[in-house]
Parts: C-alpha cells; sequence; structure tokens
C-alpha cells in the first residue's frame, strides 16, 4: 500500500453533495482495505469530518454500506467488508452522526451543548418515537437528532465489540484513539481518557515501524493535546517522528523511501505544531526565556518536513502555517506574514477550515505582534469564528487570549471584557489542577493495564509452546491431572517422529522446526474439537482423548499416521521421509497421571522397536501385556516373545520384536513409605510398574530417547551418541541406585540429578538485558542444567520466555523462571504457606524445588486456627519426603507442624508480619530458631531459594534410599 495522503475530493476540498465514486488502493486487497487506516479512502472519509463536510462524508460511507453501487476496480466486483472493515465503517458513521449532533447543539447522549450550537430547551429523548408529520419543524429536528443520537450510540458499542475482538493490539490501538476523538466531541472528556489509556496500554515499544504505528501514534498525540496532557502528547508524537526516521533508514527502494519521506514530513509537521503551541503557552506566562528552544525546534522540524513531502500535497500547507508559528514565536514578524498570507489565500479556496483558522490565528498574532492591531483584528476574529463553529477547542482558547491582550493593548476595555470572560469559562475546563490528576491518573491506569496485559501473556507461554502455538507439556499434565481426577477414563496418546535427528541433519535445524509445526498442524486436522493435541518435548507430542477407548484411539491415530505419511514434504525441501511412531493405553480406575504416561510411553517404544512408522496400544480389556513362557532376548534384555494377534482389537501386529514384560517396567514409588504397591484388583496401570528384577541389568537409553524424557535438545545432552543403537526403552521414573556398587544382585544406574550448576541468578535490581546476558553466560558454561531466575519482573520473564522458547519453565506467581532442561522429578516436596503475606515466597519455594527435581505439593494459608485442614488429612504432612513451611506473622506454625509428622521441615521466615513488631522477619527467624521441635531446620529471612534446594536434595536422597 502506497502511502500517500488525499484530500477526500479530486475537486476543491469543502465541495458538498455527490462526488465521484472514491479510488482504493493499489493492489486491492479483500474488505476495502482502504477503509482501514491509513488507507486512501480512511483518508477522504476522515478529511472529510475534520473539514466539516459532512455530506461529502455522507456519500463516501453509504457508498461502503452499499446504499451506491461499488466502483469496479478491475473489472471485479468489491467484495464484501471484513469484520475490521466494518469496524471503522461503523466507528466513522458514528463520528459524523456526533459531528450533526453537535452541530444541532447535542452530544452523544442527547444532551444540550450551548456553545457552538444553538439554544436547547433540555436533553432528547433517546428512546421516544421519531417526529411525525404535521409537527413543528423544531419538533421533526430534535426528533431527527434523537435518531441519530440513538444511531450513534449503537454503532460506537458494535465497533468497540468489533475491534475488542481483534488480534492485532495497533488496529485496536488506533480504533480506540478514533473512539476517544468521539467521546471529545461530545465533551465526555472521562470517557475520552479511558480510551486514549487504553489505546496507548497497547502500544507496544517494540512494534515495528509501520505507517498505521505512525497514524496511531499521531491520532493518540492530537487527543492528548485536546485532553490538555501537553507533555503526553509531545512524547507520543515524538515516537511517531522516531517510528518514521527508523522506517526511511530500512527502505529498500529510492520509491520506498520518497512514501515514508512523504509520512515522516506529516509526522513532523504535527510534532513542530506540538511545540509551537507548548512555546506560545509558556510566552504567555511570561516565559520568554524558557519559549524560545520550543520555537527553535517547531522551526526546524518544519523546515525539514518541507523538505521532505512532495511538492503541491495539502501537507506542505499545514507545513507552512507551523513554520510561520514557529517565526512569530522567535520574533521573525515580517517572514512569518510573508508565509502565512500566503496560505490564507491558498485555503480559503481550498475551504479547509482547521487548516483556515490556524492560518488565521498565525497571522493575526505577526500583525499584532509587529505593531499593526487593526488588521490583526479581523484576522483574529474569523479565526475565533471558525474554530468555535467547527469545535476546535485549543484554537478558540488561543483565539480568544490573543482578541483579549490586543483589546487591551488598545485601552478597549468594552471589547476585551467579553473575550476574557469566555477566556476564563473556557479555562475552567483546564485548571492545572485537574491536568495533574489526569497525567498521574493516565500513568495509573496505562500502568494497569500493561501489567494485566503481561500477566496475561505470561499464561499464554506459560501453556503454550512458541514453536508449534500448541499447547505445552505443562497444559497437558494439568490437563490430564483433571480428567483423571474428575473421573474421567482418557486415552492418551504419545507421539514421536521417528528418526527426526536424520531430518535435522539432512536440512538443517530451520526445516526440522517447519517440520515439527506441519506435524502438529496435522495430528490437530485429524483429531476431533474434544481431543487435545499438545507438544510434550522435542519431537513428541501427546494427544488427550476423553472417553475414548483404546481401540477407538488406535483407529483414528492409524488414519493419521497415513496421512502424516502421505503428506508432501518435498514443499518444504524434506528428502528423509517424515514418520511417525504412536503408543496409545487408557486410564482405568487407579490410574494417575504418571502411571498413564508410562503405559502409552511403554508402547510407544514396543513400536519404534517394532522398526517405527506404526500405531501400537496397550489393551484397554485386560490391562496388561500377553504373556508367554517361551523368551526371546532384545539386546541382551529378557522379552516375551510377541502374541500373534492383539485379542482386543483382533489384529495382527507384525513381526514386530515382543515388549518387555510387565516386571521389567518401572514407576516412582505410589505409597507414601516406597513399599512395594499390592496389585489393585480394580485394574489400572499401577500393578504394571513395579520394581525391575534384581539380575536384570539396565542398560543406559539412546540420545534420542533421554532427549524425549528431558525436553532438552539432543545437543546439550552429555556423552555424544548412544554406544548401542536400539537400546531398550529408559524406565519413565528414575530407577533407585543401589548404595553399594559392589553388590552385583542390583543394577547401578546413574541418577539424573541435578549437579553442582550455576549459582541463582537473582533479578532484584538488575535490568532485564542484565538477566539476560547471565542466562547466556550460565547456559554456555553448563548446557546441561538450569540456570535458575528468581525475583524477576514481568518484562524479564517475558524476555527470557521469548528468548530461549520451549527450554524456559515459568512460574508467574514466583516471579521466576528455569532456563534449560529440568531433571524429572524424584521424591515429594510439601510447601505450606502460613498467610496470604509470605505466598511469594513459598511459591519460590515451590518453584525451585520443582526445577530441581522433585514433585512438589503447595497448601496455602494453614496458619493459626486455619491448620484444620492439615489436621483432617494427614497424607498432606505424611506422603511427602520433605515439607517446606513458609511463615512470617505465624512463626510457630513450623514447630506446630513438626510435632504432626516425621518428615524434616525446613522452616523459611518472611518480613510479611505486621508493622514493626516484626522487625523485618527478625521476629520471626528468632522464633524459629528458638523452637525445640526435632527435625526442624531454618533458613535465612525471605529466602525460597535456599529452602527449595535443601527441601528438594532431602526428597531425591530420601526417595532413592
Amino acid at each position: 500500500m502506497r502511502l500517500r495522503r488525499v484530500r477526500a475530493l479530486e475537486g476543491p476540498v469543502g465541495q458538498e453533495g455527490p462526488v465521484d465514486a472514491p479510488v482504493r488502493d493499489t493492489p486491492r486487497t479483500p474488505g476495502h482495505s482502504a477503509l482501514v487506516p491509513p488507507g486512501l479512502l480512511h483518508q477522504q472519509v476522515s478529511s472529510a469530518l475534520s473539514n466539516w463536510q459532512l455530506d461529502t462524508a455522507e456519500t463516501l460511507l453509504r457508498e461502503i454500506d452499499g446504499d451506491l453501487p461499488p466502483a469496479p476496480v478491475d473489472d471485479r466486483p468489491a467484495p464484501p467488508l471484513t469484520s475490521l472493515a466494518r469496524a471503522w465503517a461503523d466507528t466513522l458513521r458514528a463520528e459524523l452522526l456526533v459531528r450533526r449532533l453537535r452541530r444541532a447543539g447535542y452530544s452523544l447522549l442527547g444532551d444540550p451543548l450551548v456553545e457552538g450550537g444553538p439554544e436547547q430547551e433540555g436533553p432528547l429523548d433517546l428512546h421516544g418515537p421519531v417526529g411525525a408529520p404535521g409537527e413543528a419543524v423544531d419538533r421533526d429536528s430534535r426528533s431527527e437528532s434523537a435518531t441519530h443520537a440513538a444511531l450513534a450510540i449503537s454503532l460506537v458499542r458494535s465497533a468497540r465489540a468489533a475491534f475488542d475482538a481483534q488480534d492485532d493490539d495497533l488496529q485496536r490501538a488506533a480504533g480506540l484513539a478514533r473512539h476517544a476523538r468521539i467521546e471529545l466531541l461530545s465533551r465526555r472528556v472521562d470517557a475520552a481518557m479511558d480510551e486514549a489509556v487504553e489505546a496507548a496500554s497497547l502500544l507496544d515499544p517494540a512494534l515495528p515501524p509501520s505507517p498505521l504505528l505512525v497514524h496511531t501514534l499521531s491520532s493518540l498525540a492530537a487527543v492528548l493535546a485536546d485532553l490538555e496532557l501537553m507533555p503526553l502528547a509531545l512524547d507520543y508524537q515524538r515516537r511517531a517522528a522516531d517510528v518514521t526516521a527508523e522506517a526511511i533508514g530500512a527502505a529498500a527502494t529510492d520509491a520506498e523511501a520518497g512514501s515514508v519521506d512523504a509520512l515522516a514530513g506529516e509526522a513532523a509537521t504535527r510534532l513542530a505544531a506540538l511545540c509551537a503551541e507548548v512555546g506560545e503557552g509558556l510566552l504567555d506566562d511570561g516565559g520568554a526565556d524558557a519559549a524560545a528552544p520550543h520555537f527553535a525546534e517547531a522551526r526546524d522540524l518544519a523546515v525539514r518536513a518541507l523538505g521532505q513531502l512532495p511538492p503541491g500535497v495539502p501537507g506542505m500547507l499545514d507545513a507552512q502555517v507551523v513554520h510561520g508559528w514557529a517565526l512569530v514565536g522567535l520574533g521573525e514578524h515580517a517572514a512569518a506574514r510573508s508565509v502565512l498570507t500566503s496560505v490564507v489565500s491558498t485555503a480559503e479556496s481550498a475551504e479547509d477550515r482547521a487548516l483556515l483558522a490556524s492560518a488565521e490565528l498565525g497571522l493575526g498574532r505577526a500583525l499584532r505582534r509587529s505593531g499593526d492591531p487593526r488588521a490583526a483584528d479581523d484576522h483574529l476574529a474569523t479565526a475565533l469564528a471558525s474554530a468555535t463553529e467547527h469545535g476546535l477547542p485549543r484554537l478558540r482558547r488561543a483565539a480568544l487570549r490573543e482578541l483579549c491582550t490586543l483589546h487591551a493593548e488598545l485601552d478597549d476595555a468594552a471589547r476585551a471584557l467579553p473575550y476574557l470572560q469566555a477566556y476564563l469559562a473556557d479555562e475552567l475546563d483546564r485548571v492545572d489542577e485537574r491536568r495533574t490528576r489526569w497525567v498521574e491518573l493516565f500513568g495509573r491506569r496505562k500502568s494497569l493495564l500493561e501489567t494485566e496485559r503481561a500477566a496475561g501473556q505470561l499464561r499464554r507461554q506459560a501453556y503454550e509452546d512458541p514453536l508449534t502455538h500448541l499447547p505445552n507439556r505443562r497444559y497437558a499434565e494439568a490437563r490430564l491431572d483433571g480428567l483423571l481426577s474428575a473421573g474421567g477414563v482418557p486415552a492418551l496418546a504419545v507421539v514421536d517422529v521417528d528418526r527426526f535427528k536424520a531430518i535435522n541433519d539432512a536440512a538443517g535445524h530451520p526445516t526440522g522446526d517447519a517440520v515439527l509445526r506441519a506435524v502438529g498442524q496435522l495430528l490437530v486436522d485429524g483429531c476431533r474439537d474434544t481431543d487435545e493435541v499438545c507438544r510434550w518435548a522435542g519431537d513428541e507430542f501427546v494427544i488427550l482423548l476423553p472417553d475414548t477407548t483404546s481401540e477407538q484411539a488406535e483407529r483414528a491415530m492409524e488414519r493419521i499416521r497415513r496421512s502424516i505419511a502421505a503428506h508432501d514434504w518435498s514443499a518444504l525441501g524434506v528428502e528423509v521421509p517424515v514418520r511417525i511412531s504412536v503408543g496409545i493405553a487408557q486410564a482405568a480406575r487407579g490410574d494417575d497421571r504418571r502411571t498413564l504416561f508410562a503405559a502409552a510411553d511403554g508402547v510407544l517404544y514396543d513400536a519404534k522397536r517394532a522398526g517405527r512408522d506404526r500405531v501400537v496400544r496397550l489393551s484397554g480389556v485386560t490391562q496388561t501385556r500377553a504373556t508367554d513362557p517361551d523368551r526371546t532376548t532384545i539386546d541382551g534384555q529378557v522379552a516375551e516373545a510377541p502374541p500373534a494377534t492383539d485379542p482386543a482389537a483382533g489384529e495382527t501386529l507384525g513381526d514386530a520384536p515382543a515388549s518387555p514384560s510387565a516386571d521389567q517396567m518401572t514407576a516412582a514409588p505410589l505409597t507414601a513409605d516406597h513399599a512395594e504397591q499390592p496389585e489393585d484388583p480394580t485394574g489400572g496401570f499401577a500393578p504394571l510398574l513395579v520394581e525391575p528384577a534384581a539380575a536384570e541389568p539396565v542398560v543406559e537409553a539412546t540420545d534420542e530417547e533421554r532427549a524425549a524424557r528431558t525436553g532438552s535438545p539432543r545437543d546439550e545432552l552429555p556423552g555424544g551418541p548412544s554406544a548401542r543403537a536400539g537400546s531398550r526403552l529408559e524406565p519413565a521414573e528414575p530407577t533407585a541406585p543401589v548404595l553399594d556398587p559392589s553388590a552385583s544382585s542390583a543394577p547401578v544406574v546413574d541418577l539424573p540429578a541435578l549437579a553442582i550448576g550455576p549459582d541463582v541468578i537473582w533479578g532484584t535490581g538488575r535490568t532485564t538485558e542484565q538477566v539476560l546476558a547471565l542466562v547466556r553466560e550460565a547456559r554456555r558454561e553448563h548446557p546441561q542444567h538450569p540456570a535458575v531466575v528468581v525475583r524477576a519482573s514481568a518484562d524479564t520473564l517475558v524476555a527470557l520466555a521469548t528468548e530461549h522458547d520451549a527450554y524456559t519453565t515459568m512460574d508467574a506467581a514466583a516471579m521466576s523462571a528455569a532456563v534449560g532442561p529440568v531433571p524429572e522429578p524424584v521424591g515429594r516436596v510439601g510447601v505450606l504457606c502460613a498467610s496470604s503475606g509470605d505466598t511469594p515466597i513459598a511459591a519460590e519455594a515451590a518453584f525451585v524445588a520443582r526445577v530441581t527435581g522433585t514433585e512438589v505439593v503447595r497448601v496455602d494459608d494453614v496458619g493459626g486456627s486455619r491448620i484444620r485442614p492439615l489436621l483432617a488429612d494427614r497424607s498432606l504432612l505424611t506422603d511427602v519426603d520433605c515439607l517446606v513451611v513458609v511463615a512470617g506473622l505465624d512463626a510457630a506454625l513450623a514447630s506446630v507442624v513438626s510435632g504432626l509428622t516425621e518428615v524434616p521441615v525446613v522452616a523459611v521466615p518472611t518480613s510479611a508480619g505486621q508493622g514493626a513488631s516484626s522487625f523485618g522477619g527478625f521476629s520471626a527467624l528468632l522464633t524459629m530458631l528458638n523452637s525445640a521441635a526435632p527435625g526442624v531446620v531454618v533458613s535465612n529471612i525471605d529466602n525460597g531459594w535456599s529452602a527449595g534446594v535443601f527441601a528438594a536434595r532431602i526428597a531425591r536422597r530420601t526417595a532413592t534410599a
């Protein structure tokens, strides 16, 4: 889309009545793109509205709405409006109706507006009937105005709802800025403030340069200037000028550079006008020295704009007016008069009302200050009349002040007094106290909205995979827990892309990423609306299929497998075949998330060992694998011979090597004392997940399998490629190590514990860039371990998630993040929080324990008399390996808890006590240190980090002892 500024008509601006059909941008895009700013049609309607050419604006909008036949373009009919274009059409029509109401003397809500309109007998009845034939003319006028007001309100609401539904924050901000303008036309200052605040909160500083961004920033600056928030208006207009400077530097061709130059010229003109206006305000208040720099900047900007704007465009007149204003402020009256006289004559013929009022005001100033008050009076009176008629409050106040000063200098008090009274009446609406309050309110509201938006972004990042935009592992775990706890019996499919490393090596990592995105989309396309596809880690996906049997899931996944195999992958530049292996298990009563995933994961590796590119399910009828007295050996492992058919499905599984027997699978202990779980007569996968036989050695998993378990890139795994290809499945949960390696009757397993790695990175007192730099350094030095950041700002957490994508584990409540592979959980830590004031430290301890490699259970607000849940359900205190008790005011909670359990307790004092009596947490620390309760260790004040690490170490060692 070319960047052009065009007035409403090809002929003289201001002509009312029918016009030729509007010219749209080329090339044409669906949905009347020219109606959306900064499109040509949008500029035409906006120019007509700003110049109060309401009939012209209505003609253009009628053509858009289909009341007139659309203009043919390239012999193609006009397409229907998109939701965004419709929102802009409604917005522009609403502004048209509000301007008609303003001309009739009413606001958007039907309230009388005395200034600039006729005297009114009272507010409009927006719910009354339209005037019937034969009624008085004034009654018909009131009825028509009431109809206009009701329709305008409806259009404003529908447009606002359409903007709210847009995913494009920049378009939403542009719409809000325009709606703020509508509210200002109706004198609804508070509503305009709300719209402006929300628009400002949507303008992310990281947005790339674009014509729409410049348009939105300039529109918002104009609204803020009308709200008398001139410092804020200057800030946003300066940002618009900076954006155009960036765009000029990025222009690839001379044509692009010329278009951006024109845009930069308009932005510079608007900034120069604001600078000159600020300078006039300071000059009127007696601050000539303070005003001079503003006038000098306005002059330089205007000269630059005149050099950037193409000859003959209407924007040249705007730049000349601002140039004249700046020259007046600098005392160069003769030069200013020459420039402004030329503009006045041109603007009169063009009938540009706002431009003419500005030029007349500047010329009147130049004449008064150069000693020609009589000539100045005529120009200033013309400026006042035009500003009053067309609702230009800032120009009106400036003209009133100039006229009052002029007649005071002529000692004509009789004429000066009315101007003074009108000026003071206007000033009552903009006293400094109110302006200060608005500035503070603007800042607070904007900060609140930005915080809410950052929190929402953190929530999205917490549960969304940034590469595929599918739900991530964190979401899958939470969703699966919810389905199982609600009594559901979902099926779970674990999907792995076969030989994905070969695809990456052959085509490169960018192509590998594209393959993962395509596989994710094919999985989604093949599933029902009720199914949920999530990216688990690396090249592994999981699919949650609620209320689905394993047989139904197998049929669905087989269709998906065939669709992926038949997909044309050459379009992505992939020559290596893309295939998937799938393992399916169905939940039964007694299963939890870990056991269900372990079962599905086990049969996935059956599919891989059987040759890949296949779907294998665990029987949903028997919940067991068929046994056979004949055994075969796979990679040194004792395994069962494969049955000829799956008894549940009735289909042959092929000549694949058999799955390992049930007694070869392991899982985390299922009871508090880690004793062997007795067989559950109700079924479920838990009986299958027993300790391995002591005589059977455990073989190290392949790099591909380990990467899938940890979620880390294969390149970051220690040890290089696996020593043997096709080695058997690594257990889903770490196997307990043997403390005495010489004991030949038990296996020796490397526990994937978090070794000594980088120190914690504290976000307190550090900028986002400093934290990012420390994280990069930690990842280089310790690629196998996560870099843990605690007490970071929301901006820092967002930056971490953006830079490190899927390798960031984040907790918004703890304001913490871990960048890098997180070990599989071993053991269990309970975190108890005494009161809501202690929640941030409790969240920090829980997060650190989790990323150190343990499962975490949190119970909040159990201090004082609220300890009943712990007394009613002792499992909260006994089914864990270590407890962390976080307390400030109720520091005795740690001692009470230690008397209810034999589990070790880590007490964390906090500074959240009431008033000075807490001594910044020192009182709680002394209470905990002086406790005689056994089994309690005390951390230092507010240190959730060390408590979480210590508790995780205890839990991991206890669980594997």
